[in-house]
């Protein structure tokens, strides 16, 4: 299957089922190696978490 775009929404606005995540890229990272993303957003596929870590990487 094709991955999954995971994007950020510092505003909460966009509709959909999320996943709540500290502002830490150490945080994303734990998360990616656990695999907790898919099983948050509740897909098989594999997660495109890259405009999350462009996100954490500029700050808030």
């Amino acid at each position: 299957p094709a991955p999954v775009a995971v994007v950020p929404d510092p505003r909460r606005r966009l509709g959909g089922r999320g996943a709540w995540l500290h502002p830490d890229p150490a945080c994303l990272a734990l998360a990616l190696r656990r695999r907790a993303l898919p099983r948050a957003l509740r897909t098989g596929a594999p997660v495109d978490a890259s405009a999350v870590e462009a996100h954490l990487a500029v700050g808030p």
